[in-house]
This record gives C-alpha cells, structure tokens and sequence, in this order.
C-alpha cells in the first residue's frame, strides 16, 4: 500500500538502491558529491576522488605536496567526511 505522506528523493532512491543491490555505488556517489564541500575549493582542484571500497576512499592527488599535507590532515578529513554524511562510511584514505 502507498504512503500518502510525501518522501525525501533521497530516501526513494536510497531504498531502490538497496533493493537493486547498489548500495555501495550509493554510497560512493555520496563520498564524491560531499569531498569538495568537505575539503573546499583549493584541495579541490588538486585531487580526485576515484573511487571507495569496503569504506576506503582512494583519492589521486596530483601534487606531491598537497598529497603530503592531505596524509597529515587524514583523520580530520575522514571524521568531516562521515560527519557531513551522517555516519561512519569512510574507515580509511588512501592518497596516490
């Protein structure tokens, strides 16, 4: 039976997603919209997000030193990832 109460899109597809068995191309299609807002414009422009499995993000960064500076800033990175998604996705970043 339909619910007459109207629903979140967000929530329509998270739900299909899971019915098709995409779940995790959900999530990595979420990892990758909220990366710039996380890491802002000027990181941004020097990476990649590439793709996550089984909650590791694999990012390519295409300046030595920026690549240094984001291992350093990991753990930061990764708790304001899973914080603006709203739960603990990302275990770990593996910068190349």
């Amino acid at each position: 039976m339909a619910s007459k109460h109207p629903r979140k899109l967000d929530d329509i597809v998270l739900e299909m997603c899971g019915v098709l068995g995409l779940d995790e191309a959900y999530e990595q299609h979420r990892i990758m919209n909220v990366w710039n807002t996380v890491v802002g414009d000027t990181i941004t422009r020097v990476s990649r997000v590439r793709h996550c499995k089984d909650g590791v993000l694999y990012v390519t960064v295409f300046n030595a030193s920026w690549r240094q500076e984001l291992r350093f800033r990991k753990r930061h990175v990764i708790s304001a990832l899973n914080k603006e998604l709203g739960s603990d996705i990302v275990r770990d970043i593996v910068f190349y």
